[in-house]
């Protein structure tokens, strides 16, 4: 699965998802000639990344290239279950990547346009956000 080496911080603040505001980076394909975009706003763990690649490489049979295009470095805290309150901030159990609308997640290359877009498919199904499937072609 995918953790950071090293961060500078090891536990970070929660922040706050802007639903309604768009990505500004990572938005074209750049790598590959298929791909698969996010339409909505959620955070994806390091276990959801490696599912859909798993699919993807499963469904592709060792041909062609893949890239993943995020990379889940935000530290997620949780306490155990029945704590009670106080006693400070949990330990970190997941590495997620906030994902907005508009991001490229995973790039594809060097297969048929049916064989990418049902590997793509086969990939969203895994993520917890709406997808749709780019092409340049």
């Amino acid at each position: 699965m995918l953790v950071p080496k090293k961060v500078k911080h090891r536990k970070w603040q929660k922040g706050r998802s802007k639903k309604r505001t768009v990505e500004t980076r990572g938005t074209k394909l750049e790598f590959g000639s298929f791909g698969l975009q996010s339409l909505g706003a959620s955070w994806v763990n390091s276990r959801q990344i490696e599912a859909g690649r798993k699919a993807i490489t499963h469904h592709m049979k060792r041909e062609g290239k893949l890239w993943i295009r995020i990379f889940p470095d935000k530290p997620i805290t949780k306490k155990p279950p029945e704590v009670t309150m106080g006693g400070g901030k949990g330990a970190v159990e997941e590495y997620v990547f906030p994902v907005k609308p508009g991001r490229i997640i995973f790039e594809l290359d060097g297969v048929t346009k049916d064989i990418a877009e049902e590997a793509l498919r086969l990939a969203g199904h895994k993520l917890p956000v709406k997808t749709k499937i780019v092409s340049k072609i």
